[in-house]
């Protein structure tokens, strides 16, 4: 540890402390004045690390996300208010829990997003391996069994992995679809999770164990292409013949790739580097150690931690290829390495380096955890010098988005957590 990484632990502390309100955590200082299910709990693993304070609004953010869920169990990708400055004028526990209190809002415009249930399960499972708070837990069980079973129903052809809509993951305005790779790591630590809770609570949890299992096992059928499996055809001749097209055609034409491939759809696949869905495989242990060493490895040698740690995607999609979609040009954000595609985020940076400790690649860890400083400290307002900002350019490093953002300073302190410790906390050995 340096002094520049403790200093950019105390500000990116006090940063993500300052956007907390009375119903959770906010997006930014600067915009997403809403609690967004997905910010909120990937916050969450900073926010536990920050003392009682942080603490307090991790669980204020799961409350309000509960409190919110869809007549059919779905997490709302975010809950905010109209007319009112600041969210946090509203009293906690009063006005928003009425259920249909005047003036909020829940978000309609990414209504169909797969992951706001599956981090709420996620980030509740961590919140309690850390607080060991089974009331709450107990309190939220029926909450945490709806919105499993939701996204159960998300499995349309009962594959027993998610087929997720365009651009219905994190990446919010980016093509990755139907059998994506992010969501079904989360759909993995997500049996994972309702198994941990389920055996605390005195629960049946062996149909989450085997189901993990059996979702690490298609994962790798589907979206791995290398040495360290083997594609059995015969079994997916006799179980999931709509998958022979696509696996005989990506094993045909890439042979073996270093990660996991972004999405299989129908007859159909995109081959590129997607470093959300693969640093998750690594730090929630869909990979084992040759896969995990593949990855990384591949990381430094394509170059994509770089000008920052790291970027979204390598390569980044350009006009005219396949996945291509007009709607990348809106407001200016996924032209070519920049936002969803291939810009540099800070957040998948904190999740870069808690990957290399769980890889126990810990020197490379404390040296892109140096980096990953520096990136936050840039800053685009006159006066100020550490901005934490959204994400940055993925060929000049500049910062762009917003400042202030949660999940740039939460994900900093989780990962200088995990530099400090030699260790990932609440995902280090069984769940």
């Amino acid at each position: 540890m340096t002094r520049l990484t403790d200093q950019a632990r105390q500000l990116a502390q006090d940063t993500v402390l300052a956007n907390g309100s009375s119903i959770g955590l906010l997006g930014a200082s600067s915009a997403y004045k809403q609690v967004w299910a997905r910010d909120s709990m990937v916050c969450a693993l900073g926010l536990m690390l920050c003392g009682p304070e942080g603490a307090d609004i991790a669980r204020r953010s799961v409350d309000t996300l509960a409190a919110y869920q869809s007549r059919l169990g779905n997490i709302p990708h975010n809950v905010g208010f109209v007319g009112l400055p600041d969210p946090a004028l509203i009293a906690h526990g009063g006005a928003l829990h009425a259920g249909n209190a005047q003036g909020v809002v829940v978000d309609s415009a990414h209504a169909g997003c797969i992951d706001n249930s599956l981090w709420f399960i996620v980030g509740n499972a961590y919140l309690w391996r850390l607080d060991g708070d089974l009331e709450r837990i107990r309190r939220l069980w029926p909450a945490l069994q709806r919105a499993y079973t939701w996204l159960e129903y998300q499995d349309s052809n009962e594959c027993g992995l998610l087929e997720v809509h365009e651009a219905m993951d994190w990446a919010d305005l980016f093509a990755n679809r139907y059998n994506s790779l992010g969501p079904n790591v989360l759909w993995y630590a997500a049996q994972r999770s309702m198994a941990g809770l389920a055996a605390a609570l005195g629960e049946p949890d062996e149909a989450y164990t085997a189901r993990a299992e059996d979702i690490r096992f298609k994962l790798n059928t589907l979206l791995w292409y290398g040495p360290e499996t083997t594609k059995d055809m015969a079994w997916i001749e006799a179980n999931r013949k709509e998958w022979l097209y696509p696996v005989r055609l990506a094993s045909t034409v890439l042979q073996e790739r270093p990660y996991f491939l972004p999405y299989m759809a129908f007859r159909d696949y995109a081959d590129r580097f997607d470093s959300f869905g693969n640093l998750l495989a690594v730090l929630l242990g869909v990979t084992d150690a040759a896969q995990s060493a593949r990855i990384l490895d591949y990381i430094e040698s394509a170059g994509i931690n770089l000008p920052w740690p790291v970027r979204a995607v390598d390569p980044p999609v350009l006009p005219g290829e396949a996945d291509w979609r007009e709607y990348y040009r809106l407001r200016n954000l996924n032209l070519p390495h920049q936002y969803h595609n291939g810009g540099a985020w800070p957040y998948l940076g904190g999740l870069y380096v808690a990957a290399l400790v769980q890889a126990g690649r810990h020197d490379e860890a404390a040296f892109q955890l140096e980096r990953l400083a520096e990136m936050n400290r840039q800053s685009r307002t006159p006066g100020l010098e550490w901005d934490f900002n959204e994400w940055c350019h993925g060929v000049s490093g500049r910062p762009s988005g917003f400042r202030g953002q949660s999940w740039s300073a939460a994900m900093y302190v989780y990962a200088h957590e995990c530099v400090q410790r030699r260790a990932c906390p609440g995902f280090g050995g069984p769940w």
